[in-house]
């Protein structure tokens, strides 16, 4: 399904999306789709990143699975 969005661009970066889409050969939302994909991958790295370095220095920690299933009932 998809849905319809309304978005405002900097003037410099609808000049950019025009021309590769025209460039490509593909629709604007086309390139913006794939775009927030890439991106979206990208931020999912930066959290694991972010996870990670705190679980390293102390400010997380992890639960052993099998005492969350324990405490689900599982």
């Amino acid at each position: 399904m998809q849905i319809r969005h309304n978005i405002t661009l900097d003037e410099d970066i609808s000049q950019e999306l025009e021309a590769i889409a025209g460039e490509l050969g593909k629709k604007k939302s086309s390139v913006i789709e794939k775009a927030l994909t890439v991106y979206f991958d990208f931020l999912d790295l930066k959290l694991v990143q972010k996870r990670m370095n705190d679980l390293k220095e102390g400010r997380d920690t992890v639960a052993d699975a099998k005492e969350v299933w324990k405490e689900l009932g599982i």
